[in-house]
């Protein structure tokens, strides 16, 4: 098979692609004949065909890299395991630009709006982790005078990193947390998108890293993803995705006990009280969930305003709507809404359009059809793009206000006050995000400690931090990304006496 492709970029630009799979720091054939296609979202078109991996025989060789490399890699001092990291950081930053466009090719992100930014998160990440790569500290105690006992943070060996299509870098990067501690690494991309981390791995081979360290294998998930988490060579999981999907890896890792971490799907609350800077929190419900095009695990996505405040809060957010999320294609510097990922994903996002309609919302923006500018436009027309919509007058127990849409679109209602509002915010099986608007941080804390919820956002939405450990609880999963508490998700802690004394 053919191992790389000059690919044309929107812009003009030229790149060559890898097309094989990325094992020992080498791009390589697949086992087999079976591809993953890769479209380009704002035009429908195909851009290149990637050799997926076959299910036994290159997820076998890509453990065994990763496993044969572990040693080296674990036992190599933490000064120059963080010079690696820094070295890769340089590099992608040389390559931001091309980056953000492959980037932006694959998912139908905009470049300068969106793409641009997950490149820089993506080195911010790695730099992040780079600084805490020679602090691995554990604990020591003296319980008594002839008896020492410390802790020490050890890897766990090869991890299996499954990774999501809406952030394909950027959510890459917060994985890498299991080789700054020590860890070696099996990549599988989302098969939507396959492109750029393999042209991120040609950057890790260029840095240095010893190969086995990283590896990338593309395919679909119930075959390749499924072989990686019940491989018995992999010692965890780490998966971002649905929560459909987070379920049947949960079950298959089973197979050797091995740890997972699972951040799933959401369908976050945003609580807008009447006391609240009513122009604030339009400006921050619309980027939590139509930044992104809405494909947010995070996404306030449902959004509950109090009665007195409903109508003037609706006027004013879809105006926003309207003036800043600009919709078009991502090439365009003042685009900010791209397409979906996939025609299949569009379709989901229009049927839960309706299904709203249908259960008795009230269109306030969008709603059904393509946007009117790509409607227009020939090449556009045949995009995955949605309208990005406000749906008002919901009720809580609405399908709508329910399920995860991943696209778009914000439901929105009323509470009466504060204990409403919680248990509004409660009444959904996820537990990803949250967030309230209001002048009154009493009220603020009160609702931020009691919503069932892994983080609570107050007066912002989906206001990140690499400092931050972020992560959720119920059907959204478990573990923590990002942060020190980041770390602990991929070490085991070993406990060591020492008798200093001569009696039993």
């Amino acid at each position: 098979m053919t191992l790389t492709k000059e690919i044309s970029l929107p812009s003009g630009a030229k790149y060559t692609q890898p097309l094989g799979l990325f094992i020992n720091n080498e791009n390589v054939d697949s086992s087999c004949e079976d591809v993953v296609k890769s479209y380009n979202p704002a035009t429908g078109e195909a851009i290149v065909a990637i050799q997926a991996a076959d299910p036994k025989k290159d997820v076998d060789r890509a453990v065994k890299a990763a496993r044969d490399a572990f040693g080296g890699w674990k036992n190599l001092p933490a000064t120059e395991k963080r010079d690696l990291f820094y070295k890769l950081c340089s590099l992608i930053e040389e390559n931001l630009e091309l980056l953000a466009e492959v980037e932006s090719l694959d998912t139908g992100k905009p470049v300068e709006t969106n793409a641009k930014y997950d490149i820089q998160e993506l080195i911010a990440v790695l730099k992040y982790y780079a600084g805490w790569i020679d602090k691995n500290n554990g604990q020591s105690f003296v319980p008594q005078p002839n008896k020492l006992c410390y802790t020490v943070h050890q890897p766990l060996g090869v991890v299996g990193c499954i990774i999501p299509f809406n952030y394909p870098l950027a959510m890459m990067s917060w994985k890498w947390t299991a080789i700054a501690t020590g860890n070696t690494a099996v990549f599988k991309s989302a098969e939507q998108t396959p492109l750029s981390i393999l042209f991120f791995a040609q950057l890790v081979a260029k840095a240095g890293f010893p190969p086995g360290v990283f590896n990338v294998i593309s395919g679909l998930g119930e075959t390749v993803g499924d072989s990686l988490v019940k491989h018995l060579g992999v010692n965890k999981i780490a998966f971002t995705g649905s929560t459909k999907v987070g379920q049947i890896i949960q079950r298959n890792a089973s197979v050797n006990l091995k740890p997972i971490t699972l951040e799933c799907g959401g369908k976050s609350p945003l609580m807008v009280f009447d006391d609240a800077d009513i122009d604030q929190a339009v400006k921050w419900t619309a980027f939590g969930i139509f930044n992104n095009m809405g494909q947010i695990c995070s996404g306030t996505s449902r959004c509950f305003v109090q009665e007195s405040s409903y109508e003037a809060f609706l006027t004013k957010l879809a105006k926003h709507v309207e003036d800043e999320y600009i919709v078009g294609n991502p090439i365009h510097a003042k685009t900010v809404v791209g397409p979906q990922i996939s025609k299949d994903q569009q379709s989901t996002v229009q049927k839960y359009i309706k299904i709203g309609i249908d259960e008795g919302c009230r269109v306030v923006l969008g709603g059904l059809g393509l946007p009117e500018i790509v409607e227009n436009d020939e090449q556009l027309s045949k995009g995955y793009y949605v309208k990005p919509t406000i749906l008002a007058d919901v009720k809580n127990h609405f399908k709508i206000a329910q399920e995860e849409i991943f696209g778009p679109v914000i439901v929105i209602g009323t509470f009466k006050d504060f204990d409403d509002a919680l248990e509004i915010a409660n009444d959904v099986q996820y537990g990803l995000g949250s967030a309230i608007f209001s002048k009154d941080l009493v009220k603020c804390h009160k609702f931020a400690h009691n919503v069932e919820a892994g983080m609570c956002w107050i007066n912002s939405s989906n206001d990140v931090d690499i400092n931050v450990p972020f992560g959720g609880a119920k059907m959204s999963g478990f573990g923590r990304e990002l942060g020190s508490y980041g770390l602990s998700n991929f070490t085991s802690v070993k406990s060591v006496y020492v008798n200093l004394g001569d009696q039993l």
